[in-house]
């Protein structure tokens, strides 16, 4: 059975992945006659409005608008680190050229960028190899040239040499034909990055009229391209994209970057100006091109928008700390509280359970608070952590409420089911939940935007394998054996499909580490023995399985490919083994974490020492066990899955916290139910933490009898 289960696996995920690119992942090329990109750093939604921006107003009815993230490598995107990026086609940095404009030797008619060799060596030492001058060479190996209007717009239109076709150091020069003289021109306004305070909105004015000077010297047919490349003032926010062209007005713009209708990410800037000139996409681009995507309301009502989705993440950023620091507080005070009441037994014992489940159903109460429109209360940091506690009671109360409760294996796996389908939902409507969550991701955080983040994944993978055992426990007690092994199989791949499918989760480290914890719970369930010969073979079938995805999302064309494909190319061209180090360092770094280690070392202490007690035969645990067998099963999977999850993915311990938050309360649920039947039959001696501490407490456990 396990081998059919594990060849069912690896089809479906390659077929998956192969039909797995959205059909809005195909897009065709422009026919422009050309294209001008107006880059000003630090613009924001906010910003655009009649008294203060008139000319960029009045573009935005004819224009196609987004919000965009301007996320590069470090914190925040100075204005040279988002021109560089433009030119690389992927994130890049310059380092100590922030701040300062770039050295330029007057060549010809152009420039030459005298700073590209040490930007280039500077990315090199950082692990992003990027291919500086991208767009300059493929421009010109398409026989178009490109104008630089500004210091920094040198930087993303020189090719690989640092040369610049055309150069004009402002856009008020009197050259004719400056926004004409190329297919390409590059228009870079950077006065705002720098403002504080008052001046935000004079200093809004003077750029809105050197816009308007430029709207008034391009031709006619000219697609027009209007970015914030960077952040002001070390802080990240989402700035505005907007595109005008055939077929923009009355449209939101999206990207498959994001997939999402009304958010692009920088380096979709560089596909966009290829694109709409009907140019192929190089090896090496990561972003891809703008398209229009759904139908939006008025310029006012589309700006309000778009200001709101720019509320969220900033409403979010200040408080992340506070949370976390009361999530690790919570925890330890739910394992505090379960141990207190496992050494004085009795009554004690009620309160374990509820304690337990809501420790268990907080993850996923964190994403169903995104049903609320919180980002538009009045209060929204109040209303979200208002709204987490609602939901997690509420599910408490559905754990303790149906026929479930009164079995061992009853109410965790509600809460464990209940995760999962919300999770599952979640992949399947767009990922509305995870964006936007305090563990989920951020679109100003620039590390996902889309599929299955690593919080998330561990919350699912967990929950399902828990989830699945509770299902086979309760067909098996109505004579459906076999009907439970199907459905626990049945189960698990479609929660792998969820998280590894390029049209899904897209999750490549998920993928390596759920597909061995799966196994093992099948294998479990099947009655098969668990081995490490097994282990390290599932580990090997996962990493096959998961560069069979990665090969056939490879073989799309490069605007089409995920991050699956990308990396599989990488490392056929060698570049592969910087990203590597780039992840594991990450991973280990993320030990370093003030809340989210000690969450882990305190689960897995707790689960050990508390609930095991691998040398005591009358453990919490082992009574549980007794009592449902099936637990042995999810509890192996769970745990194999968070443990080989934290060593392959960058987040590291945050995947182990949050597996272990679903799956140590649940447990604890169980045995607390397991150890009150036992108290509650005639004749029995409960005992709970003996052989943990003294002597005459061992004495005492001998003298009770047998169990």
């Amino acid at each position: 059975m396990s081998k059919r289960a594990a060849a069912l696996l690896i089809v479906s995920s390659a077929v998956l992945s192969w039909l797995g690119t959205p059909a809005s992942a195909r897009t065709e090329a422009g026919t422009a006659r050309g294209v001008v990109l107006i880059g000003i750093p630090g613009l924001r939604w906010a910003d655009v409005r009649q008294d203060r921006s008139p000319h960029l107003l009045g573009l935005v009815d004819r224009s196609a608008t987004g919000g965009m993230s301007a996320r590069t490598i470090g914190r925040f995107t100075c204005p040279a680190d988002g021109w560089v990026t433009i030119s690389s086609g992927a994130r890049a940095a310059t380092g100590p050229l922030c701040g300062r404009p770039p050295q330029l030797t007057p060549s010809g008619r152009g420039v030459v960028v005298a700073d590209f060799p040490s930007i280039r060596r500077y990315n090199t030492d950082l692990g992003f190899p990027s291919q500086l001058g991208l767009l300059g060479d493929t421009l010109h190996r398409a026989g178009r040239c490109v104008t630089a209007v500004g210091p920094n717009a040198a930087l993303a239109a020189a090719d690989a040499a640092g040369r610049v076709d055309y150069y004009s150091a402002t856009a008020d020069s009197p050259q004719r034909g400056l926004f004409s003289r190329c297919p390409v021109t590059i228009a870079a306004l950077d006065d705002l990055a720098t403002v504080r305070g008052t001046r935000r909105a004079e200093v809004v004015r003077q750029i809105d009229t050197t816009v308007g000077s430029i709207l008034a010297r391009i031709p006619a047919g000219t697609t027009i391209l209007v970015a914030g490349v960077g952040d002001e003032r070390r802080y990240a926010r989402l700035r505005v994209a907007l595109a005008a062209g055939d077929g923009t007005a009355g449209r939101y713009l999206g990207s498959d970057s994001t997939r999402r209708s009304d958010l692009v990410i920088l380096p979709d800037v560089t596909a966009t100006i290829l694109a709409t000139m009907g140019i192929p996409a190089p090896d090496g681009l990561v972003g891809t091109p703008w398209r229009t995507g759904a139908h939006r309301p008025g310029p006012a009502a589309a700006i309000r928008h778009l200001v709101g989705q720019a509320r969220a993440p900033e409403v979010l950023r200040p408080v992340g700390h506070d949370f976390y620091h009361w999530f690790m507080i919570s925890q330890l005070l739910v394992y505090a509280l379960a141990m207190a009441a496992l050494w004085r037994r009795g009554r004690f014992l009620l309160l374990i359970k509820p304690v337990a489940l809501a420790a268990a159903a907080f993850p996923v109460s964190v994403f169903l608070v995104n049903l609320l429109p919180w980002p538009t209360a009045a209060h929204p940091a109040r209303t979200v952590f208002a709204g987490i506690a609602a939901f997690d009671l509420l599910l408490v109360v559905i754990a303790l409420s149906g026929p479930w409760r009164r079995h061992p294996l009853g109410p965790g796996p509600v809460v464990a089911a209940v995760s999962a389908v919300v999770l599952a939902a979640d992949q399947l409507t767009g990922c509305t939940l995870q964006v936007n969550s305090f563990m989920g991701y951020s679109p100003i955080g620039g590390f996902r935007y889309y599929g299955m983040g690593n919080i998330a994944f561990a919350v699912l993978t967990t929950s399902t394998l828990l989830a699945a055992c509770g299902l086979v426990h309760w067909l098996r007690a109505n004579g459906l054996p076999r009907t439970g092994l199907v459905s626990v199989v049945t189960i698990s791949l479609v929660a792998a499909a969820l998280d590894g499918w390029t049209g899904w989760g897209s999750d490549f480290g998920g993928m390596i580490a759920f597909i061995p914890g799966l196994a093992v719970t099948i294998l479990l369930v099947a009655g098969r023995r668990v081995s490490v010969i097994k282990l390290g073979l599932l580990g090997t079938a996962a990493g096959t399985i998961v560069l069979g995805v990665a090969f056939l999302d490879h073989l799309r064309p490069p605007d089409q490919q995920s991050h699956l494909g990308r990396f599989f190319g990488d490392l056929l061209a060698g570049r592969g083994m910087p990203v590597v180090g780039r992840k594991a360092t990450a991973m280990l770094n993320s030990f370093g974490n003030p809340e989210l280690t000690p969450v882990a070392v305190a689960a897995l202490l707790f689960l050990v020492v508390v609930l095991a007690q691998p040398w005591n035969p009358r453990a919490p645990l082992r009574l549980a066990f007794q009592q449902v067998p099936l637990l042995r099963a999810g509890l192996a999977g769970a745990l194999v899955t968070a443990l080989l999850g934290t060593v392959v993915n960058d987040s590291g311990v945050s995947i182990l916290a949050l597996g272990l938050t679903v799956t140590v309360p649940i447990t604890l649920a169980v045995c607390a139910h397991a150890l009150q039947s036992r108290t509650a039959a005639p004749g029995a001696h409960p005992v709970f933490m003996d052989g943990a501490f003294s002597a005459p407490q061992v004495q005492s456990v001998r003298s009770a009898g047998p169990s």
